[in-house]
């Protein structure tokens, strides 16, 4: 029997079932293509009692996190700026130093940490992907390689208890998430304050961000499910902050429950009355959400399908994680889409799983001026339009398939 990875109750209520899919983030290449990828269930459930909703775990994290692991945070430009303004409102709200410390759980190549550690901060990157791990040591960003828990909390604390700790589009990413967070409490400083950014589910459902759904997210997170996992181990969240980032994202903040120094803030109950407007704290508020998915699927296919019978060729911008579950949810192949390109030159060369679309450098869209690119990676829109406004000087149009289908002006 399924149970809650939180609170243990059954599950019993599914919240959408995407079918079978390959693991996100597992770009074949070409050596690989005569071999077959192991595809998984993406079928998830929401907890009645705690509301968590999640997918369950169907192989190890090592799996998904090995030294091939082909995700690099610094290859987006509005990332980094993103990254750079929360570094330097923490430096100065938290009044870090060089006494103080700063750990980021997932610190990935180190696109961070950088800012922290050029305002003079000691940084400590914790990251499970050892290639991810080598980029950023060589960029001057002490990282050890591990997974993060309670054994690894326990390790690191006599010698570096942290003022700050960080843990960026992680939280949903961990199958034990009692271990995590309890890992959490135990490595930060009793006047130490945590926060944590994660896609909010509330607009996960709103605008229809299923493709968000693969096998590196266990949990997809509202604030009253995270609040209750918090607490749970001794972390009171005292203030939340909506982002734009990633479709739309929390940034929570945390404090040992005992450290009633930092209020909690008003943004605290007005964002749980906003989901209970929502109806995320009954079944009823997760219902219907399936019917919508399927209409992005039926609205994507028959745009691509009247593209290559009238002979316009369609490409793809991007090869993110999001637009491979979307790809292989809806079935599209090299039949419908010609090729897809990215910046990362970690994933130049492969192929996007299960659906097999080779990727290429972005010159690839100059050479051969495809009518229509599909942005893969829509919560980069307007970056990736900047970045290409050159394709309507040859008559391209871009197109997003999420929250629904559109053709760009």
């Amino acid at each position: 029997m399924l149970t809650c990875r939180f609170c243990e109750a059954p599950l019993e209520h599914p919240f959408v079932d995407l079918g079978m899919s390959p693991i996100a983030n597992a770009y074949p290449r070409p050596e690989d293509l005569g071999s077959m990828e192991p595809f998984y269930p993406l079928r998830v459930y929401v907890c009645e009692r705690c509301f968590l909703v999640q997918l369950p775990a169907h192989h190890a994290p090592e799996r998904l996190f090995d030294a091939d692991y082909a995700y690099f945070s610094s290859y987006s430009d509005s990332w980094l700026a993103h990254c750079r303004r929360y570094a330097e409102s923490m430096v100065a709200s938290l009044g870090l130093g060089p006494q103080s410390q700063v750990v980021e759980v997932a610190s990935n190549d180190g696109y961070l940490l950088q800012f922290f550690r050029d305002a003079g901060v000691p940084v400590l990157g914790i990251e499970p992907a050892a290639n991810c791990a080598e980029v950023a040591r060589r960029a001057g960003i002490p990282t050890e390689v591990r997974f993060f828990g309670r054994a690894a909390a326990a390790d690191l604390a006599p010698r570096r208890r942290a003022d700050l700790m960080i843990g960026n589009n992680v939280l949903a990413h961990v199958p034990n998430i009692n271990d995590f967070v309890a890992g959490f409490a135990a490595l930060l400083k009793p006047g130490g304050v945590a926060t944590l950014e994660f896609p909010h589910l509330l607009n996960l459902i709103e605008r229809n961000e299923f493709d968000t759904i693969y096998h590196e997210h266990y949990s997809y997170l509202s604030f009253g499910a995270a609040e209750r996992v918090f607490a749970a181990h001794g972390l009171t969240l005292y203030d939340v902050e909506e982002l734009p980032t990633h479709g739309g994202s929390l940034r929570i903040y945390a404090r040992h429950a005992r450290n009633t120094a930092r209020p909690v803030s008003p943004r605290v109950e007005a964002l749980r009355a906003k989901e209970r407007a929502a109806g995320l704290d009954a079944l009823a508020g997760y219902a219907g959400f399936e019917e919508r998915v399927r209409k992005v699927k039926r609205d994507l296919l028959g745009f691509l399908i009247r593209a290559r019978e009238e002979g316009r060729r369609v490409a793809a911008y991007g090869a993110p994680a999001k637009g491979n579950t979307l790809l292989n949810y809806c079935g599209v192949r090299t039949d419908l889409l010609d090729y897809t390109v990215d910046r990362s030159p970690h994933k130049q060369g492969r192929f996007l799983p299960g659906v097999r679309i080779p990727i290429h450098a972005p010159d690839k869209l100059r050479e051969t001026r495809p009518d229509f690119i599909l942005i893969l990676p829509w919560n980069l829109q307007d970056e990736i339009v900047e970045q290409m406004r050159d394709a309507r000087d040859w008559g391209a149009r871009f197109v997003v398939a999420i929250p629904g289908l559109r053709v760009l002006p």
